[in-house]
């Protein structure tokens, strides 16, 4: 899944933007997932179901015009995790940092203080000024042209895992600047590009593991399980543990 993040202060035209972008996206046949960040409370304390939140894992919500699933993601990509989409667009989420950003925005001061590297283009409230770039990144009225802005999300959207393996050399928040930047692409990234022989999944999350301890792992569960009866050598093997 590829995801961009849509930033900006209130009014800057967010949500103009992630629906015209959304719209193209679908019209090419794409799934699209949109996810947004929200500081007010969505559950709020003494409701119905704040009580049954405080009381169970998740909760699920059937009412008349919508559908939902309350949960503690315990991070960000956890919660991403729960949406089978060819797009994610993330409304919001200023602080997120393993994805690419469009800067809605209404002056150019407020460009620069959004920018933190990870933008691929400006839009909203801007855009109807008639600027053609701020600091480089090119000026798109998603409302006139909102196919010129889904052409840069479907061309320069990615995600990467946000766990902060090191096993590139980076931290993802340093790798996604470097592929925005045009000098590291997702084949930099070990986790994703890598077709490792052990996998380890924790709550869904790969757990990144050098070659000698993917070794290490293979070779003792081999060790194990060549004595017992219906052990055959060169099969798939899958073992899940679960916490109770």
């Amino acid at each position: 899944m590829r995801a961009v993040a849509f930033v900006g202060f209130k009014k800057s035209g967010k949500t103009t933007t992630v629906e015209a972008v959304a719209k193209v996206l679908k019209e090419r046949g794409y799934r699209v997932a949109v996810a947004k960040s929200m500081h007010s409370t969505f559950d709020r304390e003494g409701s119905d179901t704040w009580r049954l939140s405080r009381v169970a894992d998740s909760v699920l919500v059937r009412a008349d015009d919508t559908d939902a699933l309350l949960f503690k993601a315990k991070d960000v990509n956890a919660l991403f995790s729960m949406v089978s989409a060819d797009f994610l667009l993330l409304e919001g989420f200023k602080s997120i940092k393993h994805v690419p950003k469009v800067i809605c925005a209404k002056t150019e001061k407020d460009v620069r203080e959004l920018n933190d590297g990870l933008a691929i283009a400006v839009s909203g409230v801007i855009a109807g000024n008639g600027a053609g770039e701020v600091d480089g990144l090119p000026v798109v009225d998603a409302t006139r042209e909102p196919e010129k802005l889904a052409d840069l999300v479907e061309k320069r959207a990615f995600m990467l895992p946000n766990i902060d393996c090191g096993l590139c050399g980076f931290n993802c928040a340093e790798m996604a600047r470097l592929i925005v930047a045009g000098e590291k692409t997702l084949r930099d990234c070990v986790v994703l590009s890598s077709k490792p022989k052990v996998t380890v999944k924790i709550d869904g999350q790969v757990l990144p593991m050098k070659d000698w301890v993917q070794e290490l792992v293979e070779k003792t569960v081999k060790g194990m399980l060549s004595a017992m009866k219906g052990y055959r050598e060169g099969k798939r093997i899958e073992i899940v543990i679960r916490e109770e």
